[in-house]
């Protein structure tokens, strides 16, 4: 299969509407190449995506497989916000976290969550407010190195805007998770500084699902096709 699959913009108004579009749009539009797993996926190279109001309601889109098990998504909040993994870190049975990165970068040193929120306290509408996850001495060469790369946050209009980007993402399985925990994380930013959540913005180098998830994404599809018919 060979799509239109470069640049594509999804603009939303919540998350949950976002993340259907934005399976729904790899799944048609895609290209089928392969991956460093040994199997196909269908690829958008360049998938920016825009969710107007975070935290407006539904939140959680009820087709997600993933988060449907009881207490997954609090399991997954816990291990991004409050680092219950970084120990799994530290004794060398997982690669990394996202908390371990964002919190601990590199390796315990530097708190740059308290950066962005110390910078945009100082000057709101500073550029400088980011913070990376990709340590080259040691995720060059490991299998599975982070897939976030960087968080960029400001505020504008007394509202805390940010940015997430990813260099690869399995639309399917991992990207709806990644932008509720993300946005969680913007809120809390946010509260510190005093603000209201502005829009979120969340870029991905690629886009994909994976060939081993197609048939759950057709029977996905067919679902949201029957609701989107009875309305």
């Amino acid at each position: 299969m060979v799509g239109s699959s470069l640049g594509i913009v999804i603009s939303a108004k919540t998350i949950s509407e976002a993340w259907e579009r934005a399976v729904i749009e790899c799944w048609r539009r895609g290209a089928e190449v392969p991956t460093e797993y040994g199997e196909m996926s269908r690829e958008i190279l360049g998938l920016m995506i825009v969710v107007e109001s975070p935290f407006e309601e539904p939140r959680i889109h009820r087709g997600d497989i993933n988060i449907a098990v009881k207490g997954t998504i609090q399991k997954y909040y816990d291990e991004v916000l409050h680092g219950t993994l970084d120990w799994a870190v530290e004794d060398g049975k997982i690669h990394y976290t996202y908390h371990e990165r964002l919190f601990k970068y590199p390796q315990g040193s530097i708190n740059q969550i308290e950066y962005i929120i110390e910078k945009l306290r100082d000057r709101s509408f500073s550029r400088r407010a980011q913070a990376i996850t990709w340590i080259p001495k040691v995720d060059m060469w490991v299998e599975s190195p982070p897939c976030l790369q960087r968080v960029w946050c400001t505020v504008r209009d007394d509202r805390l805007i940010m940015h997430t980007a990813w260099r690869s993402r399995d639309i399917f399985r991992a990207m709806h998770m990644n932008m509720l925990a993300m946005t969680e994380l913007q809120r809390r930013i946010a509260e510190q500084l005093g603000l209201e959540v502005g829009a979120y913005l969340d870029f991905s180098n690629s886009a994909h699902i994976y060939e081993r998830s197609y048939g759950d994404v057709e029977r996905f599809i067919r679902v949201v096709q029957r609701r989107l018919s009875r309305r």
